[in-house]
């Protein structure tokens, strides 16, 4: 059983990815789906991004900490824990992200929840697949990356 932390500042560096890369692919998106001017949803999303970033660091701290209360591994993780990982972690930002919306772009709380729900839909599964890689890439512990499989799962050395 790995019950090895991840770092502060390997913490930093996977939330500093993670917004980079999500902000790279959403703020076209939005700005298309929106029709709002690429500059105003620029500037919505690095606001969002940065709410999601210290969301990001302090949810996964408590995240691994109830892990290891409850007696289980931080690694690997199977797709069902990183699919309720993920799922939690979007629950608790839309607590933050449809406020912000919503007084940013002037929208009704109806439609900034429509936008929180359509992230929901893909988030999670950039998510999912973004911290899979990541913990290939940069593996904790006992359990390089070599022989980590997109879900964390271990191969069995062959001889």
């Amino acid at each position: 059983m790995n019950t090895t932390m991840r770092t502060p500042g390997d913490r930093i560096r996977h939330a500093l990815f993670y917004e980079i890369l999500l902000l790279i692919v959403c703020t076209p998106l939005l700005a298309w789906i929106m029709k709002k001017p690429m500059e105003t949803m620029g500037a919505l999303s690095l606001v969002l991004s940065l709410i999601s970033m210290g969301w990001n660091y302090v949810y996964n701290l408590l995240f691994d900490h109830a892990l290891l209360r409850r007696g289980k591994p931080l690694y690997p993780r199977s797709l069902a824990m990183r699919t309720a990982h993920s799922l939690l972690f979007e629950m608790g930002l839309m607590c933050a992200t449809i406020p912000a919306t919503m007084a940013w772009l002037h929208i009704s709380f109806f439609q900034a929840l429509m936008i929180d729900l359509a992230f929901l839909v893909m988030v999670p599964i950039y998510t999912i697949f973004y911290n899979g890689l990541y913990d290939w890439m940069f593996p904790v512990g006992e359990i390089p990356a070599n022989k980590q499989g997109l879900a964390g799962g271990t191969a069995e050395a062959k001889g």
